[in-house]
């Protein structure tokens, strides 16, 4: 399944990832408000972290074969160290992986995501969710009978601070999802 989502990247619209129930095909492609999203929270990150920490939100993908999955957060918190591989990042090494919820495939990141970090060994798992103006902070895995599970999961409201790891961000002014006309999201 990894060479067939590496060999239509270029190819199709959206985004490919891999789950352990298949290829998951978001058809379209993240809006300004969700890619803005993104970029608020890696600026804010990047602001409070040490040098050597980054918030990163291209490629690679955060990838474990033996498992059979492949995922791509809209941003990453990983060490430059440890960005120094040769192809996808691996998951244990990430600090945190955060996911700006799109409106067309919520379900991708409250259900899947959530189900599928837990088991890559990433620490901490962020959902904004732009659709509501909230959000939570998974950490803490440990072993249930389906498989790793986060342990700890702290709500928040959007104008709230929250804790990523070692670092305290704003939420206040993050853009929300508008319904309908241009505004609409597309991710």
């Amino acid at each position: 399944m990894r060479d067939v989502v590496r060999s239509t990247d270029d190819a199709l619209p959206g985004k490919l990832e891999i789950t352990k129930e298949g290829i998951v095909h978001d058809l379209l492609s993240p809006n300004g408000r969700h890619e803005l999203t993104a970029s608020l929270l890696r600026k804010r990150l990047e602001r409070v972290m040490p040098e050597e920490v980054v918030a990163h939100t291209g490629t690679p993908d955060v990838e474990d074969e033996y498992e059979g999955i492949l995922r791509r957060p809209d941003v990453m918190v990983i060490t430059m160290a440890d960005m120094e591989v040769p192809a996808g990042f691996a998951p244990r090494a990430l600090v945190a992986a955060i996911e700006v919820v799109s409106r067309s495939n919520p379900d991708n990141d409250w259900v899947g995501k959530l189900r599928d970090y837990p088991l890559l060994g990433v620490p901490t798992y962020v959902i904004f969710d732009p659709r509501t103006g909230t959000g939570a902070v998974f950490t803490d895995i440990h072993s249930t009978p389906d498989g790793p599970r986060y342990a700890v999961r702290k709500d928040f409201v959007y104008g709230e601070d929250v804790t990523i790891g070692e670092w305290t961000i704003s939420t206040s002014g993050l853009p929300r999802y508008q319904d309908g006309g241009a505004e609409r999201d597309r991710s």
